[in-house]
């Protein structure tokens, strides 16, 4: 979901008329509801250095700029993209993960960054995988991405922070991520240009984040290859007798089902703790995605998300950043476009709240809303 959007030079005449805090301020509250101030100040604060960095003649104003740009199958949002073309006319898109930061502390053994946010100190992702996961997950699940031959460039500006010899931060035997998704720091204004530059000079004449909003969802080979042999060896996720039965009879809607035509199906499934539903949930996606539809594992709660990416990706960092927008809270569908997903298995559907976010006061009601973002909707109750 686009959501500020403008040319590089309106972007700039925002910039400096002090407004662009007000303006994103403005879109994000035409398309999410509220935002918080703190979010403004940050949008006024980081989107001040990313104006001194794209201020250059040698990329055109004819460039377009995004701020919060929401993935089209999630709640995340990119912080900054700059789409246009390169000296070969090819299209291609920078993504910026942008970081307020001016310390950090590497905690190796789990390959994560410990620093202040939201009011206390925290164990985060590395910036430099955030950004590569962004751009993965367009790649994966954006068929415009794919098909338009669009490049996507990621990296990380933490401008605030002073970078010191030997900061395991910029550790890429710790965080390989950053070999493809550059990081930049206090000093790396020129660098960070240079950076863009590569990739973005020329007039984004294809409009080619427009073409990446509206594309359809549909889950890439790379991607099928890897459900394809995730399960393999699993014997945890072996179906046994019934949960064959209800399987064969969903794939089977499932097959038939193409995003835009036919008719939606909701099922119902309901067993005890430890009947296997959820061992029929990740199978059921597993398949979907191998066999090309687009399709995801949605529950209330965090936690059996959060297990069963753990399981099926034996902790390989870059396997789970392809599989991770298949696993979704249940408030994530509050402003999905309708029949988004052929397929969405909702796991203790028994615990889903009315209303979406932290106040429960976000959208009109969550089981409507899965209703209406996918073909199918199988609902797993207690």
């Amino acid at each position: 979901m686009i959501i500020y959007k403008a040319t590089k030079d309106r972007f700039l005449k925002d910039s400096r008329e002090n407004i662009i805090g007000e303006a994103v301020k403005a879109d994000f509250e035409a398309h999410l509801g509220k935002a918080h101030e703190s979010e403004v100040k940050a949008w006024e604060n980081s989107l001040r250095y990313m104006a001194k960095v794209v201020d250059t003649p040698e990329i055109s104003g004819d460039t377009t700029i995004c701020v919060e740009y929401r993935l089209p199958n999630s709640g995340h949002r990119i912080d900054f993209l700059i789409s246009g073309r390169n000296e070969k006319g090819e299209s291609n898109v920078v993504i910026v993960e942008l970081k307020q930061w001016s310390k950090a502390e590497v905690v190796e053994e789990r390959k994560v960054v410990n620093t202040f946010v939201g009011g206390r100190n925290r164990d985060v992702t590395h910036p430099s995988y955030q950004a590569l996961s962004y751009a993965l997950t367009l790649e994966n699940y954006v068929e415009a991405v794919r098909e338009n031959s669009i490049h996507l460039f990621p990296c990380a500006y933490l401008h605030n922070y002073v970078y010191f010899s030997g900061d395991k931060i910029s550790n890429s035997s710790i965080f390989p991520e950053i070999d493809e998704s550059p990081l930049f720091f206090s000093d790396g204004e020129e660098k960070l240009r240079t950076f863009i530059k590569e990739h973005v000079t020329l007039p984004d004449t294809n409009d080619t984040m427009s073409l990446i909003d509206n594309g359809k969802l549909r889950p890439s080979v790379s991607l099928q290859d890897v459900l394809g042999n995730i399960l393999k060896g699993k014997k945890e996720f072996i179906l046994l007798d019934d949960q064959k039965v209800y399987y064969e009879n969903i794939m089977a809607y499932v097959r038939r089902s193409t995003i835009g035509s036919g008719n939606r199906n909701v099922f119902i499934i309901q067993g005890g703790p430890g009947t296997g539903k959820s061992v029929l949930a990740i199978n059921l996606l597993a398949s979907s995605i191998r066999e090309g539809h687009m399709a995801a594992y949605v529950s209330k709660n965090s936690a059996p998300r959060n297990v069963y990416e753990h399981i099926l990706t034996n902790k390989d960092r870059f396997r789970k950043t392809k599989i991770h927008e298949l696993f979704l809270g249940s408030g994530s569908f509050v402003s999905t476009k309708e029949n988004s997903y052929d397929a969405l298995f909702v796991d203790e559907a028994h615990r889903l709240n009315e209303k979406s976010g932290i106040f429960h006061n976000i959208g009109e009601n969550q089981i409507k809303e899965i209703i209406l973002s996918s073909r199918i909707s199988v609902f797993l109750i207690d």
